[in-house]
This record gives C-alpha cells, sequence and structure tokens, in this order.
C-alpha cells in the first residue's frame, strides 16, 4: 500500500465513490472531495461499531480515499454496495483539544504574510485563531493533516522542495496544516516550530499518534525565537485527546 506524501494532494475520482480491490482482502473506496471523505469514513466507523463489517481490521482515511483493510471473502459483495452507501455529515469531536504550542518563526513566515497580505506577527495571530481538525494521517508516524483555515489562507507549496525539513516544523500547504514529528524532505510552507515534536508520537503511548483522525487541535503561541535555528525548539506539546 503506497503511503501520501505531506503534499496532500489526492485526486477526485469523479462523481460517486469508485471502489477498488486493494490485493486479496482490503478495498480502497476513492472519494470525490475532503468532506464526502470524512463523512464516507464516519459513515464506516458507525456500521463496523454496529457490527456490520465483520473481519475489518483497519480503517484508514485520507485526502480523498477510505481504506478498508481485512474484508473477508464472505463479505465481498460489500464492494457492490459501498457506493449506495449514505453518508451523514462527519460526527465531529467535542473533547478537549490537543494543544500544540508553537514559535511562529519559520524561514517562510514573511513569504506567507506577503501571501496573506498581513503582516508578519498577524500570521501568527490567524493561525493560532484557528481551530484544527485532524482529517487523516499518513506520510510519517504522528503526522496529522489538518483542516481549518479559511479558503483564502490556502497556499500552493514551495517551488522548491527543502531536502530537509527539522523536526517540529509547523508548516502549510494546500487547505492543511502539518507538524513534521521528524527531519525529512518536503515542499510545505514552514511558518514555525513546536519545541517538542517527540510529543507527536510516542510508541509506549496508547494510541501512540498524538494526533488522530477526527482529533480538535489548536496552536498555542509560545513566543518568538532567536532565528538562530528556524524549526526546531525545546518545549513540550500537550493536551488531550478528542
Amino acid at each position: 500500500m503506497s503511503t501520501p506524501t505531506p503534499d496532500g494532494e489526492g485526486r477526485g475520482p469523479g462523481p460517486g465513490p469508485v471502489v477498488l480491490a486493494v490485493g486479496t482482502d482490503a478495498l480502497l473506496i476513492e472519494l470525490g472531495s475532503g468532506e464526502e471523505t470524512e463523512a464516507f469514513h464516519a459513515e464506516v466507523l458507525r456500521r463496523r461499531a454496529a457490527g456490520e463489517l465483520p473481519g475489518v481490521r483497519e480503517v484508514v482515511p485520507g485526502a480523498r480515499t477510505v481504506l478498508l483493510d481485512g474484508i473477508a471473502r464472505e463479505t465481498a459483495g460489500l464492494a457492490r454496495e459501498l457506493a449506495s452507501w449514505p453518508a451523514p455529515p462527519p460526527l465531529r469531536a467535542t473533547g478537549p483539544a490537543v494543544e500544540i504550542p508553537v514559535v511562529y518563526d519559520g524561514p517562510d513566515l514573511d513569504d506567507v504574510a506577503r501571501a496573506w497580505g498581513v503582516a508578519a506577527a498577524e500570521v501568527a495571530a490567524l493561525h493560532s485563531g484557528t481551530e484544527f481538525r485532524v482529517a487523516f494521517c499518513g506520510f510519517a508516524p504522528g503526522f496529522g493533516y489538518l483542516t481549518g483555515l479559511p479558503d483564502h489562507l490556502h497556499l500552493p507549496r514551495r517551488a522548491t522542495p527543502r531536502t530537509r525539513v527539522p523536526a517540529g516544523a509547523v508548516a502549510l500547504a494546500g487547505p492543511y496544516t502539518g507538524v513534521y514529528p521528524r527531519p525529512s524532505p518536503g515542499g510545505w510552507q514552514l511558518i514555525g516550530r513546536t519545541p517538542d515534536p517527540a510529543a507527536l508520537w510516542d510508541p509506549d503511548r496508547e494510541p501512540p499518534a498524538l494526533l488522530v483522525p477526527g482529533a480538535r487541535v489548536r496552536f498555542v503561541e509560545a513566543g518568538t525565537g532567536t532565528g538562530t535555528d528556524k524549526g526546531a525548539g525545546s518545549a513540550s506539546a500537550s493536551g488531550a485527546q478528542a
């Protein structure tokens, strides 16, 4: 199974879900938009909780897809039914939001400010004043694709990706905000850093990911940086799972 890059780019398969077989015991459902995907994912979770999806071991949402892993052979007819499932609005988490401290001193902060038509300090205010939600996870353990910024604040990726983005970097691309849990290449716009990226993924915690699909997330401004290493730091990300 392929893993999405942090770009979060996905193609719309056209009207109606498209159901594809993956290997011998999984189905991949392609949907036309992020909103449709969220609604379909919520419906899958409801039906699995009601015992209507025997054998399904894992449900993995993506930008435009939902993967059902562990489809028993005796339920193979499910593939013909999925396209006609009603998809009510997705359930919204109501518990406490995960809070992630951010020092807004990223190397792309000035570029983002120009694109948004505001001062650099206002980028921090707009970003930290938004409540986000984890749409899906992927790319690397602990990396969540967060939605919430209004359309007019969506930004393209950098024309030239970086060969190394530091762990903890807080970044924007398209409709998404993300926090890099470990160093990696990346083309997102870097606006800040969280001082404790290790909190994003802790294999000794249950669940190990701080950010799980559906969780509410808020970024909390944590002062200003020195500018000596834009993208790394040393405090802690904290919060309760939604």
